[in-house]
């Protein structure tokens, strides 16, 4: 290297995000993630033995996936490919495999294959390099944002392992910024810039556990006061919690509408609810809002809870879970937000039930293994005469000649009719009804003995 390209990587490496500049280098410099690249790990001991496996890393965004594979690069004699499933098409997988085949024909070199943010590609992609990897021509390394049982297809996954990968500590995170703040020769050592604990805790918690975001906050903050600081007559410059509101703007909350995170927090809006837990309920229902999550989408989600998890234990639920989205609607955000609020705490207070939704799913099994069974002759229409000789409606008991209107009669088709679907509880309303049902189905059995 000449002088000229000597200064030309020095004013690269200059102009690289502090994040990318503290990018470990070795695995003693890898914070975190102990249970999958720890040196008990298998993954750590594959790469230490040079026998890489295809695997998916999957995990939140700063978490260490990019440096992982980096490190896997660093540390194997495997020939090593990365590209982006955002930039490239099946023109480079193309030619990644036939660049794949020379090392191996020519140099007896493995090829090791990164794919970062292998959830953009789409089934055709993953398909043109899933032979190459059953083959073990290549040896994929995937890392993605997004659960791999939804966006890479079974084949591929069932070629790799799933390397689960975490949101840093607290722990972790204060080691990286405390070490970029030392580091003379990559972070800031050299600049005279100090935070204060509070400072760091600050960054730490709006960063949640992104390593990257955490530095990149790092690195404007230090570069904006720094700045202001500039006749400060070599004293450091102490950065503090105010001053840290001031010069950066409060984070969004981690939230994904069409992803994973999604998913997870209506899962937990709703099994709060049916734990009957309002503090709980009311708090993800919050988060959601807060996040930007559509409001009708979980007044829907309130609708259907109301009959799912409460039924006719309370059947005023369905009603308040209506009601809320009528109010929404009216008010708008974020006046109807209280409504919503009202409802989920009305639903989780409720008293439970799922003996409808129970029976929906026995019904629904039943028709499908037994297909249309006839309607008995005996509820059927007879508005002819014809129908009437045939027998429809013959024998046909109105219940309201009985007592308390019920008439002891089979009204199931007759593979069915001693079929029970529904089982109200003793919970709520649901214990009126429970009595009755009781009473009647005693009333049709012993009817049925008696014939």
């Amino acid at each position: 290297m000449d002088l000229f390209e000597f200064n030309a990587k020095q004013s690269i490496d200059a102009s690289k995000p502090l994040a990318e500049k503290m990018r470990p280098e070795s695995f003693e410099e890898f914070m975190g993630q102990r249970h999958a690249a720890g040196k008990n790990s298998m993954v750590y001991h594959a790469i230490k033995q040079d026998k890489i496996f295809s695997m998916i890393l999957w995990g939140p965004p700063g978490c260490g996936k990019t440096t992982l594979a980096r490190l896997i690069a660093r540390e194997t004699d495997s020939y090593f490919v990365q590209f982006s499933a955002v930039l490239s098409g099946i023109k480079q997988i193309r030619q990644v495999i036939e660049e794949a085949k020379n090392q191996q024909n020519l140099y007896g070199k493995k090829t090791i294959l990164f794919v970062d943010e292998i959830h953009r590609f789409n089934k055709a992609q993953q398909d043109a390099f899933l032979q190459h990897v059953e083959s073990g021509l290549l040896t994929l390394v995937g890392a993605t944002t997004q659960n791999p049982s939804f966006e890479v297809i079974p084949a591929l996954i069932s070629r790799c392992r799933v390397i689960t990968l975490t949101s840093l500590s607290s722990e972790d995170m204060a080691d990286i910024l405390n070490r970029a703040l030392k580091n003379k020769t990559r972070g800031l050592g050299n600049l005279n810039v100090k935070l204060t604990k509070d400072a760091i805790d600050h960054i730490i918690q709006i960063s949640r556990g992104d390593a990257r975001s955490a530095l990149n906050s790092l690195e404007i903050v230090a570069s904006i006061f720094i700045l202001k600081n500039e006749n400060s007559d070599g004293k450091p410059v102490s950065i503090n919690v105010k001053d840290l509101e001031t010069a950066l703007q409060k984070k969004a909350l981690l939230y994904d509408k069409s992803g994973e995170e999604h998913y997870n927090l209506i899962s937990a809006f709703h099994k709060s609810m049916r734990g009957s837990d309002p503090d709980a309920a009311i708090y993800w229902l919050v988060r959601m809002l807060d996040a930007g999550e559509d409001p009708n989408y979980i007044a829907r989600r309130m609708v259907r809870f109301a009959s799912e998890d409460i039924g006719n234990a309370e059947p005023a639920a369905l009603e308040v879970a209506l009601n809320a989205v009528k109010a929404f609607r009216f008010l708008g955000h974020p006046e109807g937000d209280l409504a919503l609020v009202q409802a989920a705490a009305y639903l989780a207070t409720a008293p439970k039930s799922n003996s409808l939704y129970s029976a929906l799913k026995s019904v629904r099994k039943d028709v499908d293994q037994s297909g249309p069974l006839p309607v008995p002759y005996n509820i059927r229409n007879a508005p002819t005469n014809l129908m009437k000789n045939l027998g429809y409606g013959k024998n046909y008991k109105y219940a309201h000649d009985y007592k308390d209107a019920y008439a002891a009669q089979d009204y199931l088709p007759d593979r069915l009719k001693k079929r029970i679907y529904y089982n109200p509880t003793e919970r709520g309303y649901e214990k009126t009804i429970k009595g009755r049902l009781d009473r009647w189905r005693a009333l049709k059995e012993k009817i049925r003995k008696l014939r």
